[in-house]
Order: C-alpha cells, then structure tokens, then sequence
C-alpha cells in the first residue's frame, strides 16, 4: 500500500536553514508538535490507523465489559453484604421468639395462664375408659 499523502508532504517538507526557523518557533516537547510530526512523517500513515481500528474497537469493548464488570461484582458483594446482615438479625430473632415459646410452654406457666379460666392440673392420673363392642 503506498502513502498517497507521502510524496505531497515530501514536496512541502521545508530545507535544512528553514526546519531550524520552524524549530525555534516552536516549543520543544509540547504535545501538539509531538503528534503532528508522529502523523506527518510517515511513523504512523493513515492506512496503518484504519488498520489498527478494529483491533482498537476490540480494546474499547474489552474495557466497556470489563468496567461494567467490575461494577457488577461490586453491587452484588453490597447485596451480599447486606443480605448477610439481615440474615443474622432473622437468626437472633428466631432465637429469641424460640427462647419465648419455649418459656411460655413450660408446665408452670401453662398452669398460671389457664388458671384464670378455672382450669386446674391434675392431682390423680387419669381414668381409662374401656367400651365393649
């Protein structure tokens, strides 16, 4: 593939006595200067960039899925995180409500609760009572 635009800024490349006017000019090591004699010169044509465009499209996706990554990994340890907690605290709950019933269902405090109703315990076992068929 030839440089079409090679051989015109060939032709308009100034002499030896004009590139050091051009030179003092210009600031040395500004950024500008830099990328317009890194494009101009022929480093890196025009046919070499649109070359490299796909791959760089493929880099720019890669850095899309793994930014959007890495921003899913952290909403899902903050749901983990926060589901962790609510899970200890339905833990504690349950224990407590568990220690509560198992309190309440004891024989004593059936008996102090049934009492008001007029229920008494029992003294003597219970009598068995047998039918004939």
């Amino acid at each position: 593939m030839n440089n079409q635009f090679k051989t015109q800024i060939e032709e308009e490349r100034p002499e030896v006595g004009e590139k050091e006017e051009l030179k003092s000019k210009t600031p040395e090591g500004s950024t500008t200067v830099f990328f317009k004699k890194l494009f101009t010169e022929g480093v890196v044509t025009k046919e070499a960039a649109t070359e490299m465009m796909p791959f760089l499209v493929f880099l720019c996706v890669l850095g899309m899925i793994y930014i959007g990554n890495s921003h899913m990994a952290v909403t899902n340890i903050r749901n983990i995180d926060k589901l962790t907690k609510e899970v200890t605290e339905l833990s504690w709950e349950y224990k407590s409500l568990k220690a509560d019933l198992m309190f309440k269902s004891k024989l004593t405090e059936v008996a102090k609760k049934v009492d008001t109703l007029g229920i008494r315990e029992l003294i003597e076992p219970p009598k068995k009572i047998i039918i004939d068929r």
